[in-house]
This record gives structure tokens, C-alpha cells and sequence, in this order.
């Protein structure tokens, strides 16, 4: 939501190409989240428009809610950021999410992107996309308690774990309805993005491999210091035995060998088996300024 062009007193750096905006040029800037640019660079303007969080400047960890915007869809700006980058120029790199990016890197642009607050400085300058693939999986890794939290992680298992599909369905929306908000919308946002990698053919990274990537990440275990014995309950299981044939009962046809995989993936295979409308429901008449074009 851009206004009307203003004159820059103090130079500061153009949101979407990043070059200097000198003392005295035209700019323009955004009603809602206060990004800065070029009148030229208007048309590039990153969708969606970020509001600011509830904080002028992030902390260096926290909650989930701690990083998102005062209205829905409550998605932190970082991670709208991030996909809506990796979305527009990271869908034909083979490994996406699993082909790391420099260590360096990440920790440079996290670093940034949290010292920012709201108005975060452009991606388009990381060459390398699987650095700002890294950057979303640190922010997720960092939070206090992953995004299924610490209180409905056991429900989570429990439903993801469910021999039958329909039942397992059922069970899992209702424990992702049970969500803080700021999480249900941030998992839905996550979801949406996680199945349009996984129809990318160039990207070559099916549900399997982006729950295997993901599944620490989103689901961990149920607590900050787990026992040895939590660590144990989420160890990979043995399949079951289901009508005659040996059958994962995480995705079918995706295990060559007798294991299925751990628990936090089947967690997060199980999540990205449930209908794309599902998810869009949680993100309502404002996931269009969310999901990128």
C-alpha cells in the first residue's frame, strides 16, 4: 500500500533492488509495514505487504507469536519473506531444503532479517537460494518451542501414528485447529509452500524428503531437553503388516526398507497429505497477499 511520493532527508537503502536512496530523491513508502523504495522499483514491491510485529525490533528467539504481524494472517514477515523468495526463483534447484547453504551466509541474513523488525531488507541480493532456504529452517530450529509446541506435540504423534487414513485425517486437523494462531496460520502458510515444492520436478524433493527435512524442524520433540527416553519414543518404527503386505503407514510405496521413518516426519508426511483447502481455510480472504504469484 504505497503513498504518495516523499523526499528522502537521510539515506537509506531501497527495500526491493537494495541501491541507496540519496538525500533529496523521490521515494515511496509503505502505509503498513514502512518499506522504503524507489518510485521505479514500485512495480517490483514484494507481495504480500508485511506489517510490523509486535515488536519495533525482534528478539533473537521466542515464541512463534513473538515474531508476528497484530492482524491475520499472523505468518512472521520473515518467513512470508523467505518462500515468497525461494518461490520466485528457487523452484527449479534440484535439493531445495535439503542441499544446505553456507553456514556463514545463513547466520549473516538471519542476523539481519531479526535486527530488521518489520521492514526487512531484500533477498534478492543472496545468490545462492539454498542460503535463504537455510535461513528459514534456522528461524524455525530457533524458536523456543517448535511450531507444534511442547503441549500438543504428544497429540500430534498420536494422530500422525493412526493406521487409517481417514481417522488420521480427522484427528490431525482437529489437533492443528487446537494451534495458537500465530502457529496454525504460520503451519498452513509453511504446508501450502512445502506441496508446491513437492510438485516441482526439477526441485526433486517429494513429500517423503521435505518431511524427512522438516520433520525436527516443525515437530522436534516435546521438549526443550528431551530425555533419552522421548528420544527413543520418536525413533524410527518397524511398518506394520496390513492386508497381507508390508505397507509404511507413513506414504505408500516410500520406504525400500522394513523401517518407517521417525515420528516427527510422519508427522509432517501425514500434515502434507491433507487437502490444500484445508489449509487456505486458515489463511481466509487474506492468503492472497500471502501466497506468492
Amino acid at each position: 500500500d504505497p503513498a504518495a511520493p516523499l523526499q528522502v532527508i537521510r539515506p537509506e537503502p531501497c527495500g526491493v533492488c537494495g541501491s541507496r536512496i540519496r538525500f533529496g530523491k523521490a521515494a515511496v513508502k509503505c502505509r503498513q509495514c514502512q518499506l522504503l523504495l524507489h518510485p521505479k522499483c514500485r512495480e517490483r514491491c514484494p507481495s504480500p505487504c508485511m506489517p510490523r510485529p509486535h515488536h519495533h525490533a525482534w528478539p533473537r528467539e521466542g515464541v512463534l507469536a513473538d515474531f508476528a504481524p497484530p492482524t491475520p494472517p499472523l505468518v512472521p514477515a520473515l518467513v512470508v519473506q523467505c518462500v515468497t523468495e525461494v518461490e520466485t526463483r528457487g523452484l527449479t534447484e534440484t535439493g531445495l531444503y535439503r542441499v544446505p547453504g553456507t553456514e556463514q551466509l545463513v547466520r549473516e541474513w538471519k542476523r539481519r532479517l531479526l535486527r530488521a523488525g518489520g521492514a526487512l531488507p531484500a533477498l534478492g541480493s543472496v545468490a545462492d537460494i539454498h542460503v535463504v532456504c537455510g535461513v528459514l529452517k534456522d528461524f524455525l530450529r530457533g524458536l523456543k518451542e517448535p511450531l507444534v509446541t511442547f503441549s500438543l506435540h504428544p497429540a500430534f504423534l498420536r494422530a500422525a501414528d493412526i493406521p487409517d487414513d481417514a481417522a488420521c485425517g480427522t484427528a490431525l486437523r482437529h489437533v492443528v485447529s487446537k494451534l495458537p494462531p500465530a502457529n496454525r496460520d504460520t503451519l498452513a502458510f509453511l504446508m501450502l509452500h512445502l506441496l508446491r515444492v513437492s510438485h516441482s520436478p526439477d526441485c526433486k524433493m517429494d513429500v517423503l524428503n521435505l518431511s524427512r527435512v522438516f520433520g525436527p524442524t516443525l515437530v522436534g520433540h516435546s521438549s526443550a531437553n528431551p530425555t533419552p527416553l522421548a528420544i527413543m519414543e520418536d525413533t524410527p518404527r518397524q511398518c506394520k503388516v496390513r492386508q497381507g503386505s508390508l505397507r509404511c503407514r507413513l506414504y505408500p510405496g516410500c520406504c525400500p526398507h522394513p523401517h518407517s521413518p521417525s515420528l516427527p516426519v510422519q508427522v509432517v508426511a501425514r500434515l502434507l497429505s491433507l487437502p490444500p483447502d484445508f489449509w487456505r481455510g486458515f489463511l481466509g480472504t487474506e492468503q492472497e497477499n500471502l501466497v506468492p504469484t
